[in-house]
């Protein structure tokens, strides 16, 4: 007996191919396709898909919901836009494995991405770390072990090369997050105390991912040698060298690169040409957003989040600072505040940094170090670099795949975080025609699962599990905007997860279902 059935829609399967009139039955946590006949089959629930488009529930590929799915289980953000899978852990950013004092110092220093919500924090192994997602959630999450948590715990929060001895104690680490249910490795280039790693210790650390079978998966080094392309092939030669199978994270273009996205993509084919196991993700937007720390150069990082505070504080160090940081978002001035913590700081959300500096009759550079400090680095920014021609260039790569990439905290955050999917669908697939229906959802479905080792997820296929997505082709639309960027979408009808119906008719059941994925084919002796 089929607990659903799903019936009368056209079934996009997630393989790229045509899609087909069908039925999609499930039973407990697993699919089956029907075809026909199915008036005589007995089940309890029928859901009619006539009108609809049914496709394997969305897998977004790099996101920073790792502790919002926890302090908000229901993860209506992601579940309404049809998304049943979140990576996590992207960007070196992530809190296991991380002994308790590490742990609070990571929690503080990323509290402009994640937040810092209040949630027992009793984990320290990766293990425990993903025993918090099981059926606490809505969504399934997929977890990296980040770069940032390996150097706190053996060099610490120092600019310093690491010794032979802590790259081996960061090997040991990493094989056993593998082993616990890490899929791999995410480094965050531009952030510390990762970004004070070398290139041959990310060498080191990936031939280790290599011998475990998982993927590097890299924000690169932006402001590496040319400040455009070079942080691309350090990431080229980390790959080369170590074997590792690698996913370079975000890649589009910003404020230098802007009109050279046919640059970006000869990289990458210069690479897969020569057997480099390369991929990408690209967010389908020309908004990027980050904490409000980017700016802040790398060596005033050096000592953890409350180092950094302090030098923040010092008027010298202050004026030391000044320009030396990542320009990610050009300059402070252009700087778009979405997030702060502190009530008496919310009316600059939605402000740029020159508004905010002109009603407080402020220096820019003071406003940044002022909210950093006041906001204990819980701000977050919204920078208007990319450009949609790039990004539709970059998107038709068969090496893409796509991504929100979004934060979820603050009052105007990154309108990607609740509108990326039916953006995709509606505007881009439908609307303009960018490319086919049946390409938009294999990257969204069964790409990022293949490369991430997710087997039995991705592709509506009997015996596979039942994350399904059914969706109204003529009306699926993004309404988020930079106004207005938490409005939900429309034409998202019903989303289930390991075969629980979590929305019905666009409105969230309650249900959390939601699971740790691990890679199907980690052999644990292998790490």
């Amino acid at each position: 007996m089929y607990d659903i059935i799903v019936r009368d829609g056209t079934v996009v399967d997630g393989t790229g191919n045509v899609g087909y009139r069908a039925h999609v039955a499930i039973a407990r946590d697993t699919v089956q396709v029907l075809r026909g006949d199915i008036s005589s089959l007995p089940r309890a629930i029928t859901v009619d898909a006539s009108h609809c488009i049914v496709a394997p529930g969305f897998i977004d590929a790099h996101t920073h919901s790792d502790l919002v799915v926890l302090s908000e289980p229901r993860n209506e953000a992601k579940i309404r836009q049809g998304v049943t899978t979140e990576m996590i852990g992207l960007d070196g950013l992530g809190y296991a494995p991380l002994s308790r004092r590490n742990l609070e110092m990571m929690l503080t220093y990323w509290s402009g991405v994640n937040g810092y919500p209040s949630l027992d924090y009793n984990w320290s192994s990766v293990s425990e770390y993903l025993e918090r997602y099981y059926h606490t959630t809505a969504g399934n999450v997929v977890y990296f072990v980040p770069q940032n948590c390996l150097r706190a715990e053996t060099v610490g929060w120092g600019d310093r090369p690491a010794t032979k001895d802590e790259i081996r104690a960061m090997q040991d680490m990493l094989k056993q997050g593998m082993a616990e249910g890490a899929v791999g490795l995410s480094s965050a280039l531009t952030y510390a105390p990762g970004i004070y790693a070398s290139t041959d210790e990310l060498v080191e650390l990936c031939r280790t991912v290599a011998e475990c079978g998982g993927v590097y998966a890299t924000h690169v080094r932006y402001d590496l040698g040319d400040g455009a392309f070079d942080g691309f092939r350090e990431a080229v030669a980390v790959a080369e060298k170590s074997g590792c199978p690698t996913h370079i994270s975000h890649y589009t273009t910003n404020l230098v690169t802007r009109g050279q996205a046919g640059k970006l993509l000869e990289i990458v084919d210069h690479a897969r040409a020569r057997g480099i196991d390369l991929t990408f993700d690209a967010y389908p937007w020309d908004i990027g957003s980050t904490s409000l720390h980017t700016p802040i150069p790398s060596w005033a990082h050096e000592g953890g989040p409350y180092a950094l505070i302090e030098r923040l504080k010092d008027r010298a160090e202050r004026e030391r600072m000044r320009g030396q940081g990542s320009k990610l978002g050009g300059t402070v001035e252009r700087l778009v505040v979405s997030g702060v913590k502190t009530g008496a700081n919310k009316w600059c959300e939605g402000l740029t940094v020159a508004v905010i500096a002109e009603r407080l009759s402020k220096d820019p550079w003071d406003v940044v170090c002022d909210l950093l400090v006041e906001e204990e680095l819980q701000a977050s920014y919204c920078a208007f670099t990319g450009d949609m021609d790039d990004v539709k260039t970059l998107m038709m790569h068969p090496a893409h795949m796509f991504i929100t990439d979004g934060i979820r905290i603050g009052g105007k955050p990154n309108p990607r975080a609740c509108g990326t999917y039916p953006k995709i669908l509606g505007q881009l697939v439908r609307d303009e025609g960018v490319m086919s229906l049946e390409q938009a959802v294999r990257k969204m479905t069964s790409f990022p699962a293949q490369r991430h080792g997710l087997s039995d997820r991705g592709i509506l296929r009997d015996g596979m599990k039942a994350d399904i997505v059914v969706f109204d082709p003529d009306t699926v639309s993004c309404t988020a905007t930079v106004a207005h960027p938490t409005e939900p979408p429309i034409g998202i009808e019903y989303v289930f997860v390991n075969g629980k119906m979590v929305l019905d008719r666009g409105r969230h059941t309650g249900a959390l279902s939601g699971e740790p994925l691990r890679h199907a084919s980690f052999p644990h002796s292998m790490c």
